[in-house]
C-alpha cells in the first residue's frame, strides 16, 4: 500500500511542475532549445477513435480511410469492428486498437481476457481495457491487479496493453495507486478516460500519471481532446498517445466538437 506521504510528495511535485510550465505558455512553440511541435508532428500520437454504439459501417470505413490518409497510429474501435478494420487497414501501417471491458470495467477479469483474446485473433495489436474502478474505490487492490493480469495474459507478446483508469471518478491518491498497480501488472500504458464519464483528460491528471509511472511507460490522454492546443498541452504534460475522435481537425489545426 502506498503511503500518504508519497502521494502528497508526488502531487506536490506535479503541481510545482505545472505551475512552472504555466508561468510561460503551453503552446507548440517552446523555449530552451526544445523541439517545436507542429500539426505535422501529431499523427503518430493519435489513436483515431470511434466508439459510439450507433457507429455504422460507413462511419467505420471513413475512420479507417482518414487514419490511412493522415498516417495516424491506430484506429480505436469496439470489438465487433476489429476484423473489418484489420482487413481495411492491412498493409497500411495503421494498427487496430480494441476496447475491452468498455466502458464500465465492472465485468469479470476472465471475461475481459476472452474479449481481448478474440480481438487479438481478429487483428487487434493494441488493447485498451477499463480497469475495475469499483474494486479500486473499495480498496480491493488485489482484485484490481488480478483484473489487469487477466488481460496481460491475453496480450503477452501479441498486443500492447493500455489500462483505462477513468480519472474523472478517482481521487489523486486513487490515480496514483491505479498507475502503480497497472505498471506492476505489466501494462504498457496507463490511460486517462473512456470518454463516456463526467469528463476526460486533463493536463493535471496526465502530469500526475507521468510522474507516477516514470519516463518510459506510456501515458494516453483520451476524452475531450478536441483541438491542436489541447493536444500539445497534453503532450507537454507527458502524454505519449492521444485518443480522440477529432484527429483530422486536430492535425488540420482546427477546433472540433465531439464526445471523445
Amino acid at each position: 500500500m502506498i503511503q500518504s506521504e508519497l502521494v502528497e510528495r508526488i502531487t506536490k511535485e506535479v503541481v510545482q511542475s505545472l505551475t512552472a510550465r504555466n508561468a510561460g505558455t503551453v503552446h507548440a512553440q517552446t523555449a530552451g532549445g526544445r523541439n517545436i511541435l507542429t500539426a505535422a508532428d501529431l499523427p503518430p500520437y493519435i489513436d483515431h477513435t470511434l466508439l459510439r454504439p450507433e457507429a455504422s459501417g460507413a462511419q467505420i470505413d471513413k475512420l479507417c480511410d482518414e487514419a490511412i490518409k493522415y498516417k495516424f497510429c491506430s484506429v480505436c474501435v469496439n470489438g465487433s469492428w476489429v476484423a473489418h478494420c484489420a482487413r481495411r487497414l492491412s498493409g497500411t501501417g495503421v494498427k487496430v486498437a480494441a476496447v475491452v471491458g468498455f466502458p464500465l470495467g465492472a465485468m469479470l477479469g476472465r471475461a475481459k481476457n476472452l474479449e481481448a483474446r478474440h480481438a487479438i485473433e481478429d487483428g487487434a495489436r493494441e488493447i485498451d481495457m477499463v480497469m475495475n474502478i469499483g474494486a479500486l474505490k473499495s480498496g480491493d487492490l488485489k482484485l484490481v491487479e488480478d483484473d489487469i493480469l487477466w488481460v496481460v495474459r491475453a496480450c503477452t507478446s501479441r498486443a500492447l496493453l493500455k489500462v483505462i483508469l477513468e480519472t474523472a471518478l478517482l481521487t489523486d491518491q486513487e490515480k496514483i495507486l491505479a498507475c502503480q498497480i497497472a505498471k506492476n501488472a505489466g501494462a504498457d500504458f496507463v490511460k486517462t478516460s473512456t470518454g463516456f464519464s463526467t469528463h476526460g483528460a486533463t493536463v493535471a491528471d496526465v502530469a500526475l500519471m507521468r510522474r507516477t509511472v516514470g519516463p518510459t511507460m506510456g501515458v494516453k490522454a483520451a476524452g475531450g481532446v478536441r483541438n491542436f492546443a489541447d493536444a500539445v498541452a497534453l503532450i507537454e504534460a507527458g502524454a505519449t498517445r492521444l485518443g480522440t475522435s477529432s484527429g483530422v481537425k486536430i492535425v488540420m489545426g482546427s477546433a472540433a466538437e465531439g464526445d471523445y
